[in-house]
């Protein structure tokens, strides 16, 4: 499938960190700031939490939906993660960005290498925790059992070792200070690419 054709001005930004270091807050806070960026919903097989809206937090989809969006070519990137697949929708991101909007994913690092190979004029933005010790102290904090959290730390150390494939990273270690610098980032990328 061909490559998503990026358009002038509109940044395609690309956000990954392990779970718990605080991607959801950064972006929640980014968007309520900047009416100007758009969160890009992506599709999942995985069951609805209690507090998730379809089309809000996810599109939720049937494994048979999902495999006819894989076969169609309709997704910039797909991943099967914890047993459900999970991926970005290129139309959509297209959409937006022909609207001249700015648009967020927030995507594991397998499907960051994904989308890199189709749009390698995103913006890729990783986000760290101040520390391993910190980030496993957070998702304990959620409550979550023991097998679960030691599986997932095992994962966020995995992932870490993708930092270098990213443009910018951030690290979490206060929301409202990690908010600031990634908006100053993309303000940068916005004037770099009117440069061009």
């Amino acid at each position: 499938m061909n490559a998503v054709p990026a358009t002038a001005n509109a940044l395609l930004v690309v956000i990954s960190g392990p779970g718990g270091v605080g991607k959801d807050t950064l972006i929640e806070m980014l968007l309520r700031r900047n009416p100007s960026l758009r969160y890009s919903v992506s599709y999942t097989t995985r069951p609805r939490r209690d507090y998730e809206v379809d089309g809000e937090h996810y599109s939720f989809v049937s494994v048979q939906e999902f495999e006819s969006l894989i076969k169609a070519g309709e997704l910039l990137e797909h991943a099967r993660v914890g047993g459900h697949y999970y991926g970005t929708s290129a139309r959509r991101v297209e959409e937006i960005q022909a609207a001249g909007v700015d648009v967020i994913l927030k995507i594991d690092v397998q499907g960051a290498e994904q989308v890199r190979q189709r749009r390698p004029d995103g913006v890729y933005i990783f986000v760290l925790p101040p520390s391993m010790e910190e980030l496993t102290r957070r998702r304990q904090e959620r409550g979550d059992p023991a097998q679960l959290n030691l599986d997932r730390q095992r994962l966020a150390e995995w992932e870490m070792g993708f930092v270098d494939h990213y443009d910018h990273a951030i690290v979490n270690d206060d929301a409202e200070r990690a908010v600031a610098e990634l908006e100053a980032l993309l303000e940068r990328e916005r004037v770099r690419r009117r440069g061009r």
